[in-house]
């Protein structure tokens, strides 16, 4: 046979060209897409990155940066994560890479669409462009791509809605959609089933709706994540039977209802279980405790309630346990310390009560802890800090632990975060926490730790933030601070340390918030303060420190809040201030700061708070405070400034808060304040302002609730203005200017808030309109010292031209007023009121003043008995009018009242009895009137012992006046019913006395004779002797009468008074025997009488 040789040389030439057609082909290929890859290299952003350098014509392209290729030579894979790279897809040329499997751009900083011609890539089973900045849709094309097994474009910028095609990729296993803007479809019946997905996220979208159920018909998912969308409605009963192989499943930040099914039971291989921040209620199952393949159970910040199942202590695998934010009431299971393997726990913000379980040593992985604001009580347990070496975060603020802080503490050295603020503990700071080198953050506020600041803190130099206010704590801030250099915030604030700061705290490089406000501390501010410093907050205030603020504080130009608030600073303030563009809040009052103002301050924008208050600032308002429009606050009150107010202050079109008061400035007022259309609180009382209140006659409706006019020059009539802009009003004070005319009828409806109304030392006169009976809540009425008429006004269903106070409720009302707080959190409204002698400014007690104040003016009649309905009053002056008429007797109504002066007036009649009801009585003046009789006693009129406030009263008697009162001892000792046991008791004398006297004349014979001798010597006498001097008569005659009347004086005086002895002195001893029985005593009598009687006529007659 022939040998098949030359048969086998044609088939290996075929092979040969066949080999070589190939390998032809796959170098024509790979230039093809070596040049499609420079052309999509050439339209990405400039300048890009050193690493792709690589990519160049020199070099073959299967050597690229990210690129591999298969056995053929063709761009298999590109993998180009996380280089910086930036651009666009839309010059990438997808049918230049028919083999392209992978696409990873993951974590790079493209932009725009994701292109549709990414469809073409027909090979591509991975395609990853997650983290980047792509935008738009997700083009449906997508869903073309049958050998894609990876889809990964999760935080990205993508929106719209979620392209039912890619339900349909027939081989993906990994779809992550996550953190973008995704919405759900209008309708979820287009999507299909994925059955070979088992990694499914949608995490952090705007999903809505009930649970899709297009996921509960892919079998196969493990891991499913659809937190932080809006899903609600219950979580599915049928969700670990249609998904029953998952292991991972997150429904956090959704608004799922109703309560946790029980049904989850059935998931037996679930490691991992988030369903934080929805709506679920009801408790905590039991069957958790059975699930043991848990790893992670979060179920903080929901409505769950109910106790802390100690089953969960079942839960041997268990590493991730989160309870916070729910309603949950009771103790906490010392079970839970029987997971060993737990090293994150928070219970916090929970109403859990007990103790802290010592049991809790027990789980010795624990790093972070949380217990924070609950209801615990008793000793944190000191075991925790020798069990727990791997402890970094432990938080138990907000409950009410008692005792001292464990020195054990310093045994946790890896502990970065400590807050214990806002319990109960006591006793000193541990110097053993100076042994936690890695601490950061240090937080034991708001306790009653007593005792100095260790030094041993100073060991801490990794530190950032040590908070320690509102303690009790002593001494000074040691020296040692300043090796904390790495601290930023320093807030020792509301204690009582004391002393000069260390110069040493000028060493803290990084400090950008210092408060050390409320305390004692003294001397100077160490002046290299702030110098090299970032400072955003610095605060001195209320202290004692003096000298000179550091002039290099704002060094850094970063200071935002600054204050340095009653002390005694002194000197200028810190240049660099006007520098520091981006302050905020400024706050200097209540010092001794001199220089002009207008050189501290500059333009700063920012600007919301300013306040410079009770300084000896100097100079004149700047036009460029103009320019901070954010300006909300205002005050520069109590100065020594002067000149005219800018009309450039107009543009602060956000200031609530404006305060000139007590300096020198001058003029009229701009006419353009009424642009201020946020103003509030507006006082520039006690200044040189003079002319009309300026007017508009278009104003929209203002924000002010109060106006201080007061103590300057204004004239004119009563500012109209109000009328149209101010029916928010509460506070109007225009007193001591020179205003004058008629209170206008407009004001009861114009002003219906209105607590204050002080118009006092004006020329305001006419009667007082009706209309401010409407004012329902005036709480102040002070109209003194004016030329107001007529009666004083009272309720009266016959009089309709006085004013009804008696509707005015809170004059009527005993408890006491509402808050009068302005809304401007750190001011309250003020109001002078001329109180117990003198001209007082109330402010944080303006709410419990409450009265009227009429004097010095013309007013006239009565003082109306309805005046004393008006319960609510704490003071009432009516002095220096023309009233008369009597006190009203009900005046011991007014039962809060505390002043009172009725002085300089012509009223009459008696002090009421019931004046002395009044138990807060402190200041009465009832003078220079025409007032008589008794002064009343009681409780607090006793306290009352200066007489003046009596004074010029002819007709008063008793303490404390000099002048007592006839019957004074009589009553004080009388009992009730003497009066009329006193009448029968004289009744019956006198008819005794009578028939005694005639009886004796009667039967007893000498007793006649002598009688007759007397009368007839009486009759017969020529003189009557007085004081040892005679007198002689003509006609010595006395008739009967005559005698009789004499005889009644001198026998019977009136009561209380003594017995007349200008002309018969001695008969005064036979007249203390008138009623005696004894005759004998009787004759000794009349014969003394009648011997004195010769002895005055020295012997004649006798």
């Amino acid at each position: 046979m022939p040998t098949p040789e030359p048969d086998h040389a044609f088939a290996a030439g075929i092979l040969l060209l066949a080999v070589l057609v190939v390998v032809g082909a796959g170098h024509a290929a790979t230039e093809s897409e070596a040049d499609a890859l420079l052309a999509w290299k050439a339209s990405l952003d400039e300048p890009t990155p050193t690493t792709m350098s690589s990519w160049n014509k020199t070099a073959p392209v299967c050597s690229w940066l990210g690129v591999s290729c298969n056995a053929a030579g063709l761009v298999e894979s590109l993998r180009l994560r996380g280089l910086d790279l930036g651009g666009t897809l839309n010059e990438l040329n997808a049918t230049a890479l028919p083999a392209l499997t992978t696409l990873d751009l993951n974590g790079n900083n493209f932009v725009g669409a994701i292109p549709a011609s990414l469809s073409r890539l027909r090979s591509l089973a991975e395609l990853d462009l997650g983290s980047n900045g792509f935008n738009g849709s997700i083009p449906p094309q997508l869903g073309g791509l049958s050998s894609l097994v990876g889809l990964r474009l999760y935080n990205n910028n993508l929106v719209g809605d979620i392209p039912h095609q890619l339900t349909m990729l027939p081989r993906i296993v990994h779809f992550d959609l996550g953190a973008n803007f995704l919405t759900n479809p209008k309708d979820y019946l287009r999507f299909s089933p994925m059955p070979t997905v088992t990694f499914m996220s949608l995490y952090l979208n705007y999903l809505t709706g009930s649970f899709p159920e297009f996921i509960l018909e892919s079998s196969d998912v493990t891991y499913l994540d659809l937190s932080q969308n809006n899903v609600s409605g219950p979580i599915p009963y049928s969700l670990p039977e249609k998904l029953p192989n998952l292991k991972y499943l997150n429904l956090s930040v959704n608004a799922f209802s109703g309560q946790i099914p029980a049904s989850l039971s059935k998931l037996g291989n679930l490691q991992d279980l988030r369903i934080v921040a929805n709506n679920l209620t009801g408790g905590i199952p039991d069957f958790l405790g059975s699930m043991s393949q848990l790893r992670v159970l979060e179920l903080g910040s929901n409505l769950l309630g109910g106790a802390i199942p100690s089953v969960l202590g079942q839960l041997q695998m268990l590493q991730r346990l989160d309870l916070k934010s729910n309603g949950l009431v009771s103790t906490i299971p010392p079970q839970l310390g029987n997971l060993g393997n737990l090293s994150f726990m928070d219970l916090s913000m929970n109403q859990l009560t007990g103790v802290m379980p010592p049991a809790f040593a027990g789980m010795h992985k624990m790093r972070e802890f949380g217990m924070s604001s609950n209801k615990l009580t008793g000793q944190i347990p000191p075991s925790l800090f020798t069990s727990w070496p791997e402890l970094i975060v432990f938080t138990a603020f907000g409950n009410s632990f008692t005792g001292k802080i464990p020195s054990e503490l310093g045994k946790a050295t890896k502990l970065d975060i400590l807050y214990l603020f806002s319990n109960n503990l006591t006793g000193s700071i541990p110097v053993e926490l100076g042994e936690l080198v890695s601490l950061s953050q240090l937080d034991l506020s708001v306790n009653w730790l007593t005792g100095p600041i260790p030094s041993s803190l100073g060991k801490l130099t990794r530190l950032r933030r040590l908070a320690l206010f509102f303690n009790l704590l002593t001494g000074t801030i040691p020296p040692e601070i300043g090796n904390m250099t790495a601290l930023e915030v320093l807030d020792v604030n509301t204690n009582h340390l004391e002393g000069e700061l260390p110069t040493t705290i000028t060493s803290l490089r990084n400090l950008q918030y210092l408060a050390l406000f409320d305390n004692n501390f003294s001397g100077p501010v160490p002046p290299d303060l702030g110098k090299g410093l970032s400072l955003t907050d610095a605060s001195f205030a209320n202290n004692s420190f003096s000298g000179e603020l550091p002039q290099m504080l704002c060094d850094g130009l970063m200071l935002q809040s600054f204050t340095a608030n009653h002390n005694n600073f002194s000197g200028q303030l810190p240049p660099c201030l006007k520098n520091c563009t981006v302050l905020v809040r400024v706050r200097l009052d209540q010092n001794q700061f001199t220089g002009d103002i207008s050189e501290v301050f500059g333009v700063h924008p920012s600007l919301d708070f300013l306040d410079v208050s009770g300084n000896q600032l100097t100079g004149q308002l700047s036009h460029d405070w103009s320019q901070c429009t954010y300006l909300t606050i205002l005050s520069i009150n109590n100065n020594h400034l002067s000149g005219n107010i800018p009309a450039a202050l107009c543009g602060l079109t956000s200031l609530q808060l404006l305060d000139l008061s007590n300096n020198h400035f001058i003029g009229e007022l701009p006419s353009c304040w009424w642009k201020l259309k946020a103003l509030v609180f507006m006082d520039v009382s006690s200044n040189i302002f003079w002319g009309k209140f300026p007017a508009s006659t278009s104003l929209d409706e203002f924000p002010l609730q109060s106006l201080h006019l007061g103590n300057n020059s204004f004239s004119g009539d009563f500012p109209s203005v109000i009328e149209t802009c101010c029916r928010k009003l509460i506070t109007l004070d225009l007193g001591n200017n020179m205003f004058f005319g008629s209170i206008p009828t407009w004001i009861g409806a114009s002003v219906p808030l209105l607590r204050v109304l002080s118009l006092p030392s004006n020329s305001f006169s006419g009667v007082v309109p009706s209309e401010i009976s409407q004012l329902s809540n005036l709480q102040v009425l002070d109209m003194s010292n004016n030329n107001f008429t007529g009666f004083i006004p009272v309720e009266s269903s016959e009089r309709h031209d006085v004013v009804q106070l008696s509707r005015i409720s809170i004059f009527s009302r005993r408890t006491e007023p509402p808050n009068n707080r302005s809304p401007l959190n750190e001011y309250r409204d003020r109001v002078n009121i001329f109180w117990k002698g003198r001209e007082q400014t109330f402010q944080k007690t303006i709410e419990l003043m409450t009265g009227i104040d009429l004097s010095s003016n013309l007013l006239a009649g009565d003082i109306p008995e309805e005046l004393t309905y008006l319960q609510g009053l704490r003071f009432l002056n009516l002095s220096r009018n023309h009233l008369s008429g009597n006190i009203p007797a009900s005046i011991g109504s007014l039962e809060l009242l505390e002043f009172l002066d009725l002085s300089w007036n012509e009223l009459s009649g008696a002090i009421p009895p019931s004046i002395s009801n009044l138990p807060y009585l402190g200041m009465l003046n009832l003078s220079n009137n025409h007032l008589t009789g008794t002064i009343p006693t009681g409780s607090q009129l006793q306290t009352l012992v200066d007489p003046s406030i009596y004074g010029n009263n002819l007709g008063l008697c008793g303490f404390p006046l000099s002048t007592h009162c006839l019957d004074e001892r009589s009553q004080d000792h009388r009992r009730p019913g003497s009066d009329v046991g006193l009448c029968y008791s004289v009744i019956l004398g006198v008819v005794f006395g009578f028939w005694l006297w005639f009886g004796a004349l009667f039967f007893l014979e000498p007793w006649r004779v002598s009688f007759s001798h007397f009368l007839d010597k009486l009759c017969k006498a020529s003189s009557i002797c007085t004081n040892d001097k005679c007198i002689e008569h003509m006609e010595p005659r006395i008739t009967m009468l005559q005698f009789s009347t004499l005889l009644k004086h001198r026998l019977n005086p009136a009561p209380g008074r003594p017995v007349p002895v200008d002309v018969w002195p001695e008969e005064a001893a036979a007249t203390q025997a008138r009623s005696a029985s004894n005759r004998e005593k009787a004759a000794t009598a009349v014969r003394s009488l009648r011997a004195s009687q010769c002895s005055r006529r020295r012997g004649r007659g006798c």
